[in-house]
Protein backbone atom coordinates (compact mmCIF):
# COMPACT_ATOMS: atom_id res chain seq x y z
CA UNK A 1 0.00 0.00 0.00
CA UNK A 2 1.43 3.59 -1.12
CA UNK A 3 1.62 6.31 1.18
CA UNK A 4 0.61 9.48 0.29
CA UNK A 5 3.27 12.17 -0.09
CA UNK A 6 2.85 14.74 3.19
CA UNK A 7 2.23 18.00 2.17
CA UNK A 8 4.59 20.33 2.55
CA UNK A 9 4.53 22.97 5.42
CA UNK A 10 3.14 26.45 4.30
CA UNK A 11 4.17 29.65 5.42
CA UNK A 12 1.80 32.28 4.20
CA UNK A 13 3.85 36.01 4.64
CA UNK A 14 2.56 39.69 5.18
CA UNK A 15 3.95 42.37 3.54
CA UNK A 16 6.24 43.36 7.09
CA UNK A 17 7.51 39.64 6.23
CA UNK A 18 8.58 40.71 3.33
CA UNK A 19 10.02 44.11 3.83
CA UNK A 20 12.36 41.99 6.59
CA UNK A 21 13.41 39.62 4.04
CA UNK A 22 14.53 42.48 1.83
CA UNK A 23 16.73 44.10 4.74
CA UNK A 24 18.46 40.51 4.89
CA UNK A 25 19.09 40.45 1.34
CA UNK A 26 20.48 44.60 0.75
CA UNK A 27 23.58 44.59 3.29
CA UNK A 28 25.03 41.10 1.64
CA UNK A 29 25.08 43.53 -1.97
CA UNK A 30 27.90 45.28 -2.14
CA UNK A 31 28.86 47.84 -5.13
CA UNK A 32 26.84 49.33 -7.65
CA UNK A 33 24.52 47.05 -10.31
CA UNK A 34 24.12 48.56 -13.63
CA UNK A 35 20.97 46.77 -14.07
CA UNK A 36 18.36 44.42 -12.32
CA UNK A 37 16.47 41.81 -14.01
CA UNK A 38 13.54 41.01 -12.87
CA UNK A 39 11.70 37.01 -13.68
CA UNK A 40 8.01 37.54 -13.84
CA UNK A 41 5.85 37.23 -12.27
CA UNK A 42 7.46 36.25 -9.01
CA UNK A 43 10.57 38.58 -9.04
CA UNK A 44 8.66 41.47 -9.81
CA UNK A 45 7.73 43.08 -6.17
CA UNK A 46 11.12 42.18 -4.89
CA UNK A 47 12.99 43.26 -8.08
CA UNK A 48 11.01 46.70 -7.83
CA UNK A 49 12.08 46.89 -4.07
CA UNK A 50 15.80 46.16 -4.20
CA UNK A 51 15.61 48.31 -7.41
CA UNK A 52 14.17 51.58 -5.26
CA UNK A 53 16.59 50.99 -2.64
CA UNK A 54 19.92 50.35 -4.48
CA UNK A 55 18.99 53.09 -6.94
CA UNK A 56 19.30 50.76 -9.84
CA UNK A 57 17.41 52.86 -12.71
CA UNK A 58 17.87 50.23 -15.41
CA UNK A 59 15.09 47.28 -14.74
CA UNK A 60 14.30 44.46 -17.22
CA UNK A 61 11.97 41.82 -17.18
CA UNK A 62 12.12 38.34 -18.21
CA UNK A 63 9.85 35.82 -18.76
CA UNK A 64 10.49 31.99 -18.94
CA UNK A 65 7.75 28.99 -19.52
CA UNK A 66 8.83 25.32 -19.27
CA UNK A 67 6.25 22.66 -20.14
CA UNK A 68 4.15 20.91 -17.57
CA UNK A 69 5.21 19.71 -14.88
CA UNK A 70 4.82 16.19 -16.54
CA UNK A 71 8.06 16.74 -18.72
CA UNK A 72 11.12 15.56 -17.93
CA UNK A 73 12.73 18.74 -15.65
CA UNK A 74 15.82 18.50 -16.97
CA UNK A 75 15.22 17.50 -20.52
CA UNK A 76 12.43 20.40 -20.67
CA UNK A 77 12.94 23.07 -23.24
CA UNK A 78 12.54 26.65 -21.79
CA UNK A 79 10.44 29.21 -23.49
CA UNK A 80 10.97 32.79 -23.18
CA UNK A 81 7.98 35.18 -23.40
CA UNK A 82 10.08 37.94 -22.73
CA UNK A 83 13.77 39.04 -22.73
CA UNK A 84 15.86 42.15 -22.78
CA UNK A 85 17.70 42.78 -26.03
CA UNK A 86 21.48 41.83 -25.34
CA UNK A 87 22.71 45.21 -25.52
CA UNK A 88 20.55 46.51 -22.71
CA UNK A 89 22.79 43.49 -20.30
CA UNK A 90 26.23 43.05 -22.12
CA UNK A 91 29.42 43.94 -19.97
CA UNK A 92 27.27 45.14 -17.40
CA UNK A 93 27.43 44.09 -13.58
CA UNK A 94 23.03 42.41 -14.03
CA UNK A 95 21.40 41.21 -10.89
CA UNK A 96 18.98 38.76 -11.90
CA UNK A 97 15.89 38.69 -9.34
CA UNK A 98 13.48 35.81 -8.47
CA UNK A 99 10.99 35.00 -5.32
CA UNK A 100 12.06 31.75 -4.56
CA UNK A 101 15.08 29.10 -6.10
CA UNK A 102 12.62 26.11 -5.69
CA UNK A 103 14.30 24.21 -8.50
CA UNK A 104 16.24 26.72 -9.78
CA UNK A 105 15.34 26.02 -13.53
CA UNK A 106 13.94 29.36 -13.57
CA UNK A 107 16.71 31.69 -12.07
CA UNK A 108 19.44 29.87 -14.01
CA UNK A 109 18.10 29.86 -17.42
CA UNK A 110 17.44 33.12 -17.14
CA UNK A 111 21.40 33.71 -15.78
CA UNK A 112 22.91 32.05 -18.15
CA UNK A 113 21.46 33.71 -21.02
CA UNK A 114 22.12 37.19 -19.57
CA UNK A 115 25.87 35.82 -18.84
CA UNK A 116 25.70 34.88 -22.77
CA UNK A 117 25.45 38.36 -23.40
CA UNK A 118 28.60 38.95 -22.02
CA UNK A 119 26.87 40.46 -18.70
CA UNK A 120 28.55 39.71 -14.75
CA UNK A 121 25.29 38.26 -13.33
CA UNK A 122 24.33 37.38 -10.05
CA UNK A 123 21.11 36.44 -8.33
CA UNK A 124 19.03 37.16 -5.70
CA UNK A 125 15.77 35.25 -3.98
CA UNK A 126 13.67 35.97 -1.27
CA UNK A 127 13.72 32.20 -0.49
CA UNK A 128 16.08 29.23 -1.19
CA UNK A 129 15.21 25.52 -0.65
CA UNK A 130 18.00 23.77 -1.49
CA UNK A 131 16.68 20.23 -1.23
CA UNK A 132 14.27 21.02 -3.72
CA UNK A 133 16.95 22.21 -6.07
CA UNK A 134 17.98 20.97 -9.39
CA UNK A 135 21.25 22.61 -9.26
CA UNK A 136 23.12 21.10 -6.50
CA UNK A 137 26.44 22.68 -7.36
CA UNK A 138 25.05 26.05 -8.06
CA UNK A 139 22.55 28.67 -4.73
CA UNK A 140 21.92 32.28 -5.39
CA UNK A 141 24.62 34.84 -4.70
CA UNK A 142 21.99 36.34 -2.53
CA UNK A 143 18.97 35.16 -0.43
CA UNK A 144 17.38 35.54 2.83
CA UNK A 145 16.20 32.81 4.16
CA UNK A 146 16.60 28.77 3.57
CA UNK A 147 13.52 26.68 4.13
CA UNK A 148 11.76 23.58 2.40
CA UNK A 149 8.10 25.39 3.37
CA UNK A 150 5.45 26.06 0.63
CA UNK A 151 5.94 29.76 0.46
CA UNK A 152 2.62 32.21 0.01
CA UNK A 153 3.88 35.65 -0.88
CA UNK A 154 1.08 38.69 -0.16
CA UNK A 155 0.77 39.25 -3.71
CA UNK A 156 0.19 35.58 -4.26
CA UNK A 157 -3.28 36.11 -2.66
CA UNK A 158 -6.36 35.21 -5.07
CA UNK A 159 -8.05 38.62 -5.36
CA UNK A 160 -11.04 37.15 -6.75
CA UNK A 161 -12.38 35.31 -3.70
CA UNK A 162 -11.92 39.00 -2.14
CA UNK A 163 -14.42 41.78 -3.18
CA UNK A 164 -13.13 44.80 -5.01
CA UNK A 165 -12.66 47.69 -3.20
CA UNK A 166 -12.87 49.55 -6.61
CA UNK A 167 -16.15 51.41 -6.23
CA UNK A 168 -18.84 51.17 -8.52
CA UNK A 169 -19.04 54.38 -11.08
CA UNK A 170 -21.94 56.85 -10.18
Amino acid sequence: MMRRAESPRQEVLTWADVDALIDQLLPQMVGAFDSLVMITRGGIIPGGLIAEALDIKHILTAAVEFPAEDAPRLLAWPTFLQFPEEELTRGRRVLVVDDVWTHGRHIMTVRGRVEASGARVETAVLHYKPTASLFPHHKPTYFAAVTDAYIVYPWEMDRRLRPSRMMAPV
